[in-house]
């Protein structure tokens, strides 16, 4: 199974979900990625993303690229999760036939809110962040083991 996070740029939200996602998900045959659906071109994860990482996942995203979104991307993955109800619309509005395999990350495990925006801010909200994509995570591990009935 492919999961596909889709943020705005790619260098915060999506990429620090498929960080953690990969970082502690055990299930075998299921693997993150990530995109964003208006990159900056050769932008790079920010810097706070960066050190929020390293400090509670020792995971080093440090140079890594956002990578643009593509139609091909949504039909290769499995299961497309977006950060906000908005990007979520957007994908809809171009590829209303993916309407079966589209949610907000957080709709998917039953909860309304948005994941946190923290382009531009400090550390601190870097972290709160992280915090909410991690709790987020979480209950998605849990409701895919349900899913393919592993306890």
């Amino acid at each position: 199974m492919r999961i596909l996070f889709v943020c705005t740029g790619n260098t915060c939200r999506s990429c620090m979900a498929e960080a953690i996602f990969n970082n502690i998900c055990y299930i075998k045959g299921i693997n993150a990625f990530s995109a964003g659906i208006s990159i900056v071109k050769n932008s790079v994860a920010s810097e706070n993303a960066v050190k929020v990482l390293k400090e509670d996942f020792n995971i080093d995203l440090n140079g890594r690229k956002a990578v643009q979104l593509t139609e091909k991307m949504l039909k290769d993955n499995d299961l497309i999760l977006t950060m906000t109800k908005c990007i979520k619309e957007i994908i809809l509005s171009a590829f209303p036939n993916l309407h079966n395999k589209v949610y907000t990350l957080n709709e998917y495990i039953g909860s309304e809110e948005d994941i946190i925006d923290p382009y531009g801010g400090d550390f601190i909200v870097y972290k709160n962040t992280i915090l909410q994509l991690k709790d987020s995570i979480i209950l998605l591990i849990e409701k895919l083991k349900e899913d393919k009935g592993i306890f």
